[in-house]
């Protein structure tokens, strides 16, 4: 992935068996010039289960000056890589992504959305940090674009 923008279409993520204590406020539009300080978000309840944080990782597999990243590369860094940090689950999905170029050209690529359930601390967000990094470093890639969210998770 070569922009933080690259996947934003795909972010269309929804939490079932959650609710906030109540709506979240509004900013208005356009934006005041003085801002007073910002109301906390509302706490997050679970109907069922526990709360957790999902986090979706978005990999590019086009490359510069090199063939793509192959299925066998990919299975490889999800194996040796991923897996070894996220031992209690994972799941992978096919995606196609585009970005905009500073040139105003709309690259589209074949990806891959690795999903990830954990828990919301340190030791997630540094293996999260590692994957990434690994993979940039591996694969000559700009960047690997990370959306987290909430989740009420129950097995």
């Amino acid at each position: 992935m070569k922009t933080p923008a690259l996947l934003a279409a795909f972010v269309a993520l929804t939490l079932t068996g959650c609710a906030a204590t109540h709506p979240a406020p509004q900013a208005p539009f356009p934006p005041k010039a003085v801002e007073v300080a910002a109301t906390p978000a509302p706490a997050l309840t679970c109907k069922t289960g526990n709360l957790m944080t999902q986090t979706t990782l978005y990999f590019g597999l086009s490359r510069h000056n090199a063939a793509p990243v192959s299925a066998s590369q990919w299975q490889s860094f999800v194996d040796k890589e991923v897996t070894p940090r996220f031992k209690d689950g994972l799941s992978v999905f096919d995606a196609k992504g585009q970005w905009l170029r500073s040139e105003g050209v709309v690259i589209k690529e074949n990806s891959k959305a690795l999903l990830l359930i954990h828990a919301d601390n340190a030791d997630a967000q540094k293996k999260i940090h590692e994957i990434r990094e690994l993979y940039k470093q591996r694969f000559q890639q700009d960047s690997v674009m990370q959306v987290d969210n909430p989740a009420c998770v129950d097995f």
